[in-house]
């Protein structure tokens, strides 16, 4: 297929990166579809450096040859004609989008993967992110931040408090601190729309057409 001729957006993606994961959230809710292009973060494609040079996930472009490589664009761009109600919910939860994204991901990273730095106590870093989460616990109600069901701020919050258990799994269900929390990332690992976004697709390579990915899986 010459690039051309495409009649989808085209969406590079990484299966289990918390970016990818909730623009593919957004894109999938949003009855959006998309040409879906998996990648390796190891071996990424010269196609997409041409396209963002920042060599990260996801990495969105449009039919038009606009390129959004920003995750948190690609979900407001997913909803941008659709769930207006839903995006009126996000504004109100944009500070605590904007937390995740700052305070919790610096703390998650130094935690999670502290052998990437130098000088780090992990635990440290472990207990700083749980600051924040009981944050989060004051605020959330039994259910969706959305409301009855997940929605945009949720989609945008749990892929990195999924990593956050994925650190240590025992210590984290057993920590009895942030009781929703961990109701609110359960039913949000037992949702069949969570399950659908994380299916395990072949690693796309130069020349071949992508996987049609969107609102008709």
């Amino acid at each position: 297929m010459n690039e051309s001729e495409r009649e989808l957006p085209v969406l590079y993606s990484f299966r289990r990166c918390p970016y990818a994961m909730r623009a593919r959230l957004a894109i999938s809710e949003s009855n959006k579809l998309v040409e879906l292009r998996e990648v390796l973060l190891r071996d990424k494609p010269h196609h997409m450096l041409l396209l963002s040079p920042k060599g990260t996930v996801p990495v969105l472009w449009l039919c038009d040859g606009t390129v959004i490589d920003e995750s948190f664009e690609i979900m407001k761009w997913a909803y941008s004609t659709n769930l207006s109600d839903d995006c009126s919910q996000k504004v109100n939860h944009e500070d605590l989008i904007a937390l995740v994204d700052s305070k919790f991901k610096y703390h998650l990273d130094r935690y999670k993967y502290s052998s990437r730095f130098d000088n780090i106590d992990a635990n440290h870093h472990r207990d700083c992110a749980l600051n924040i989460l009981c944050e989060i616990e004051d605020v959330l109600d039994i259910g969706w931040l959305n409301g009855v069901t997940p929605g945009f701020s949720d989609f945008a919050i749990l892929p990195f408090i999924r990593q956050y258990r994925i650190a240590d799994i025992a210590w984290f269900d057993s920590c009895n601190e942030v009781p929703k929390i961990k109701s609110w990332l359960n039913e949000f690992l037992n949702w069949d729309g969570f399950k659908n976004i994380m299916g395990k697709y072949p690693q796309w390579q130069e020349g071949q057409e992508g996987i049609q990915f969107g609102f008709e899986n």
